[in-house]
């Protein structure tokens, strides 16, 4: 299975197994139109987003981003935008990322 933290060794290492394991099980799942980018820099480059307490969503804080599969707009005279990428959201809600 491919090892999302290439560059990134002594953060994957410091790591939970059982978030690895996760970790891994999310990404071998899913696909990624970013090619898990944010993984590559020990997410440390993830795109701005907030838990507000729902279970398989963030509320997306970019003002600008591009086209994504996970973005999810809501407008009911207002906009708000939220991410619904599983790996994205189990990093703020497990790893406060």
């Amino acid at each position: 299975m491919r090892k999302p933290y290439k560059d990134s060794a002594h953060i994957w290492e410091m790591m939970e197994e059982e978030d690895r394991k996760k970790i891994q099980e999310i990404i071998g799942g899913m696909q990624c139109p970013k090619n898990f980018k944010c993984a590559e820099g020990g997410f440390e480059n993830l795109c701005r987003a907030k838990d507000f307490g729902d279970e398989n969503y963030l509320h997306c804080l970019e003002e600008t981003s591009p086209a994504c599969p996970f973005a999810v707009l809501y407008d009911h005279g207002f906009q708000m935008r939220f991410c619904r990428c599983p790996l994205r959201v189990y990093l703020a809600k497990n790893l406060g990322k």
